[in-house]
């Protein structure tokens, strides 16, 4: 991934959670069957190891599988916050006029081996973990076990596991760190009027407050 250096995120906990925040990724694949692309719900152990676990399914008819059971690499994306910067919030238009449009976003991308899992415990433990990461939160949560036990098992044999232990982790957040304080403060202020950026607003607001620090 193109890194310009302020727009590097290095901080693991911050890569994590916005991985936990964003779930559904990209796992992207390169094999027999060619260069393949699946959105797929993630779950995240970060203890499982230095850089943290990466756990997910994939429906048994789904060829990609195939591809990485014998340890190959792979790739995660999770795109997080995202937003169209128009010039037009920008102190500097109105000074100078030398402004063109960008996009701010923040992404993280995981690369490591892949291992194919089969087995129905893992695939119980997986589905449990996910099921409980996103139900927790809810007055009433929905788990595995107000499902017949025999229906689960009978949905276990459709999917596949796989698990990532990841060796490398990248994460950008291009969040108007590269613009003089008057265009972020505009750019915060716009997007505020926006809706639903207000993720973006308080991205631009903190780093550029760490910027300036």
């Amino acid at each position: 991934m193109y890194q310009p250096p302020h727009f590097r995120e290095e901080d693991l906990g911050t890569q994590h959670a916005l991985i936990r925040a964003h779930s559904l990724g990209l796992l992207i694949t390169s094999g027999n069957s060619g260069l393949i692309a699946n959105p797929v719900p993630f779950h995240l152990d970060a203890d499982a190891s230095a850089k943290g676990t990466l756990r997910l399914h994939l429906a048994r008819a789904n060829g990609q599988w195939k591809d990485i059971r014998d340890g190959a690499p792979v790739l995660a994306v999770f795109q997080g916050a995202d937003s169209y910067v128009t010039p037009s919030w920008y102190q500097t238009k109105r000074e100078t006029g030398k402004v063109v449009p960008t996009w701010n976003y923040a992404i993280v991308q995981a690369r490591g081996p892949a291992r194919v899992m089969e087995d129905a415990d893992w695939l119980l433990a997986q589905i449990n973990a996910m099921t409980n990461q996103h139900e927790g939160k809810r007055a009433l949560p929905w788990s595995i076990g107000d499902a017949p036990e025999d229906f689960i098992r009978a949905q276990l044999k459709g999917i596949v596991g796989v698990e990532i232990e990841i060796a490398e982790i990248e994460g950008k957040w291009k969040v108007s760190q590269n613009r003089p304080v008057a265009d972020r403060k505009g750019v915060a202020a716009g997007l505020d009027e926006m809706p639903g950026q207000d993720d973006m607003a308080e991205l631009v607001r903190h780093y550029g407050a760490a910027r300036e620090a």
